[in-house]
């Protein structure tokens, strides 16, 4: 059984892209000699943006098999590799670090070439280039954790529509 823990907003933090430096040369070292894409994405990768305090980090590879070669050394040096997310999503491999909560970090490893690269990256720099649709995306995000308290996934899918908006371009 898996703690339930409620969904916080926290007001953005300088400090999370720094993390997100520190984790992107990690894991450059840790893939080395192969020079896979990495990105911030998500909340904490929108400047003045308020968000829950995990870095997101999105890997493009061309092929998911040249990723998943590394997973024993990502597992080696303390992420936790969740399997049971291919179900939903059998395009993303997911990892988490630490391997147990709090967990600070994700990291979703996925094909380049993919909707899911694509759409991700789209959003994160829509936001980033409109700092008034970043505030109406910021004041859902609290309205939603607040009707949602610990459900992740009604709270995630809650935000669906929005996102949808932006990547359409509305």
């Amino acid at each position: 059984m898996t703690d339930r823990v409620k969904i916080k907003i926290e007001p953005y933090d300088p400090r999370w892209q720094r993390e997100f430096e520190i984790e992107r040369g990690e894991l450059r070292d840790l893939f080395a000699p192969v020079a896979f894409a990495i990105e911030h994405v998500g909340s904490t990768a929108v400047t003045g943006l308020a968000a829950k305090p995990i870095i997101d980090i999105m890997l493009g590879c061309d092929r998911l098999a040249d990723f998943e070669a590394f997973i024993p050394t990502l597992e080696e040096a303390g992420w936790e590799y969740l399997a049971r997310f291919e179900a939903a999503f059998p395009q993303r491999r997911f990892l988490v670090k630490p391997a147990a909560p709090p967990r600070r970090v994700h990291l979703h490893a996925v094909e380049s070439a993919s909707a899911f690269w694509k759409d991700h990256l789209l959003f994160r720099d829509r936001l980033r280039g409109n700092p008034g649709l970043a505030a109406t995306y910021e004041a859902l995000k609290f309205g939603l954790a607040e009707q949602f308290g610990d459900d992740r996934e009604g709270y995630s899918e809650a935000k669906t529509d929005f996102v949808e908006s932006v990547l359409r371009g509305a």
